[in-house]
């Protein structure tokens, strides 16, 4: 009889085989120490798989999309290693990348290797002893926000990123993106389907006018950054960049509002429709207040954010659907995947009350 953890070792190993990795990193780094090497899932992914490797030679992490189930242009191993890449010598931290493996007889799909670089993931609780003070949690949220301005703030073309998107039409392609998307992992009898379908049209006929231009994350918020263990405030790296490209600012933060619960968030729609937040912990502002504090650090115009806000929601619900959808196909490591599809409804509810100027 098989356990929960005999079918987790047997899909990581379908996944990344610790023989095929470390044969392919000795080669690829030029140091034998990797070939006898161990690797051990990251859990908390729930898009592509990411697994710590450890051996003679070091530590590293190796990222790689899921088992099947992948949409067009979804889980771009390319971009993520592009990016990061780019990024290293620029103010904002990410993690240095080693290797990038596009030839699919490897592991069955592209995969690349960075540096593992130790923080903590904080989600719905901080680690003990960290952040214990109100201002360190103040410090550690204007961190988050800080670097996301620097983010914005990076010269595409200076770190040869010019032509890492096409920041004319950003809105536009990304309503159509998530819109397929939708389409293509829709449950014919979702219950929040139909409502789905009209936050869609409405954020299609109410687009606003849309700054462009610098590089955007796409999916920032506290758990896709590692805190420095030793300094709250500081953030040693930024992960998940698989949906970066170049596109408007105001995309970025209408998603960081959507993870950023204030405390009066607690009994809300929005608290059911994504995990629990550390944030709603004494210390951490406002979602205004670090709104003012972005829109003064980079100058940005920031009136329209109820349409991002909305968006925001929309392209969240439309991800859940994908992971609902791997987890119901067997793609997914782990547990609570399918499960996930609960939080639909909430989020598509929100969106329209965002979209409604309601926030």
């Amino acid at each position: 009889m098989t356990t929960p953890t005999d079918d987790l070792r047997s899909l990581s190993e379908q996944a990344a085989p610790a023989g095929t990795v470390g044969a392919y990193l000795a080669a690829e780094l030029g140091d034998d120490g990797w070939k006898d090497c161990a690797l051990d899932l990251i859990s908390g992914g729930k898009s592509n798989l990411t697994f710590l490797v450890t051996s003679a030679a070091g530590e590293a992490v190796l990222r790689r999309p899921p088992l099947s189930n992948r949409l067009p242009t979804a889980h771009d191993m390319g971009r993520e290693h592009r990016v990061m890449t780019a990024l290293w010598e620029t103010p904002v931290p990410v993690p240095r990348t080693l290797a990038l493996c596009t030839d699919e007889d490897v592991l069955g799909a592209p995969f690349y290797v960075m540096d593992r670089v130790v923080g903590h993931i904080v989600r719905d609780a901080l680690p003990d002893n960290y952040a214990t003070t109100e201002a360190e949690r103040l410090s550690i949220s204007h961190g988050l926000i800080d670097v996301l301005a620097d983010l914005h703030g990076v010269d595409p073309a200076a770190v040869g990123l010019s032509d890492y998107g096409r920041p004319n039409g950003y809105l536009e392609r990304q309503i159509a993106r998530w819109t397929k998307q939708w389409a293509a992992t829709r449950v014919p009898d979702d219950p929040a389907g139909d409502d789905l379908d009209r936050l869609a049209t409405r954020l299609a006929d109410q687009m606003p006018s849309s700054p462009t231009g610098p590089v955007v994350h796409g999916d920032y918020r506290m758990d896709n950054v590692l805190l420095d263990p030793d300094t709250p405030g500081k953030v040693a790296a930024v992960l998940d960049w698989e949906l970066s490209t170049l596109g408007d600012p105001l995309a970025d933060i209408g998603l960081f509002f959507i993870y950023w619960q204030d405390a009066s968030d607690a009994t809300s729609e929005l608290s059911a429709g994504i995990l629990p937040s550390v944030t709603t912990l004494p210390g951490f502002p406002t979602r205004r207040a670090l709104l003012e504090r972005y829109a003064a650090r980079t100058g940005c115009d920031v009136s329209a954010l109820p349409w991002y806000v909305g968006f925001a929601c929309f392209k969240l619900a439309v991800i859940v659907a994908g992971v609902a959808a791997r987890g119901r196909a067997g793609a997914m490591i782990g547990d609570g995947f399918v499960e996930m599809a609960a939080r639909i409804a909430p989020l598509v509810h929100f969106g329209h009350k965002a979209v409604d100027g309601d926030l």
